[in-house]
């Protein structure tokens, strides 16, 4: 059994007196549930036990072989130590994440992770504009622990950083960078209108002139153009 709630959330034996309230049975069930982890799905263990979708994932999760076997809770209890335990969870953890990414393009992972999109358990675009539009998670790169997931908002189009610390240190590979686009193909009514709304900056009540703005611009390319040309500005 595993424990969702208490210190670092660390898996721990349980007596038959553990409230079923504080206690998951199943790992997944243990993960998903385990605080900062609210943008995952539950992996299907039918998914997770076909070879073929864990293709070449042995040659980079460590302990491959008890990670798996602790994701679908048949590592015995007694096999390790605690030190070793530690490390075939942080395993078990990154293999997940692995599986995760691959399997949220499946139908099955699309239609689980549509319905959190609907929940709003992603969060909300901090847009004025897109009027509390729901997020989704995306990485920008698919290698795995290189930068953190983001969330993109299909109004604006735009990627903003989680507001949880704990959500920033999800690893953005995890979702991969196909996943929102995928699901807005699947699920076309999904996507809406761009807004036509745009922030004007003014002074005074008067817009900024958009005149001097093309002059500065001007001003700019002609000065870059001198450089490349070796002309000297006038002092």
């Amino acid at each position: 059994m595993y424990r969702t709630r208490g210190c670092d959330c660390i898996m721990n034996e349980l007596s038959s007196t553990d409230s079923d309230s504080e206690y998951c049975k199943y790992w997944v069930e243990w993960f998903t549930y385990a605080e900062g982890n609210e943008y995952f799905c539950d992996v299907d263990e039918e998914y997770i036990l076909d070879r073929f979708n864990l293709t070449n994932l042995s040659n980079d999760v460590p302990n491959y072989l008890q990670a798996l076997e602790m994701i679908t809770d048949r590592l015995p209890e007694k096999a390790l130590s605690n030190e070793e335990r530690d490390q075939v969870e942080r395993s078990a953890r990154y293999l997940y994440g692995l599986i995760h990414a691959r399997y949220i393009i499946t139908t099955q992972g699309l239609k689980k992770m549509l319905d959190k999109f609907k929940r709003g358990d992603f969060g909300r675009c901090p847009r004025v504009y897109c009027h509390q539009n729901p997020l989704l998670p995306v990485g920008i790169t698919d290698v795995p622990s290189q930068k953190g997931v983001k969330l993109y908002c299909c109004r604006c189009e735009d990627i903003y950083n989680p507001k949880s610390r704990r959500h920033n240190m999800i690893d953005g590979a995890f979702f991969g960078t196909s996943f929102p686009h995928m699901l807005l193909q699947v699920y076309p009514a999904l996507k809406p209108a761009p807004s036509e709304q745009r922030y004007v900056p003014r002074i005074f009540g008067f817009k900024l002139h958009a005149i001097a703005e093309l002059h500065r611009w001007q001003d700019e390319q002609r000065e870059e153009q001198k450089k490349r040309l070796g002309i000297s500005s006038p002092t």
